[in-house]
């Protein structure tokens, strides 16, 4: 009996892992010198494996076009979506990690693309800026979120958590996962945003 028992969990300790696609979403702080102003920042980072095997390598954030800078608190302009997967690793602190299925990352990445097109892209610091993007994304995944009228990226993070205890959404981990992507696939292409054709 005991080597059938054995046998049975070498069996299942064999088993292709399930496909596992992990939402972190992270903050930094920004700063304020006299010669340069860097904003504080929020944006998602998508990674994991597919149920096809695909990996996904996403690290997406929303600003201004332009860069940024002092003069962004003065006006409205186009934004930007930027992906930085491949590029560098997160800076920054990770405060949530969400586990979604493959129609919910189909699903998700068409809506975060969104907001490169002409009726997504438009850029406000005051109430249309990372946050907002960072706010639409957890939305979406059925995340309470904070006012995101702010331009505290960590505070409105912090808030976030608070508001969304350990097994209060399906899919929501108990801490922020630490980033994988490059130390376990360092070539890891970003996936299309498209559901596969059948």
């Amino acid at each position: 009996m005991a080597r059938l028992i054995t046998a049975l969990l070498l069996w299942l300790l064999a088993w292709p892992a399930a496909a596992d696609v992990v939402v972190t979403f992270y903050g930094k702080d920004g700063n304020l010198s006299l010669t340069r102003f860097v904003s504080p920042h929020a944006y998602v980072v998508l990674e994991g494996r597919l149920d096809s095997g695909e990996p996904v390598l996403r690290m997406v954030s929303f600003g201004a076009a332009d860069g940024g800078g002092i003069e962004q608190l003065m006006r409205a302009g186009p934004g930007v979506l930027t992906d930085y997967a491949g590029s560098e690793p997160p800076v920054g602190k990770a405060y949530l990690s969400i586990r979604i299925s493959d129609a919910t990352f189909y699903d998700l990445t068409k809506r975060m693309d969104w907001w490169a097109t002409p009726a997504g892209n438009s850029y406000n610091v005051h109430n249309r800026n990372c946050v907002g993007f960072v706010a639409d994304v957890a939305q979406r995944l059925g995340l309470r979120t904070p006012s995101d009228d702010t331009w505290s990226p960590n505070g409105f993070l912090e808030q976030m958590v608070a508001m969304n205890p350990p097994g209060s959404v399906p899919g929501l981990l108990p801490g922020p996962v630490p980033f994988q992507g490059f130390a376990t696939d360092p070539v890891a292409p970003a996936v299309s945003s498209t559901a596969p054709t059948m």
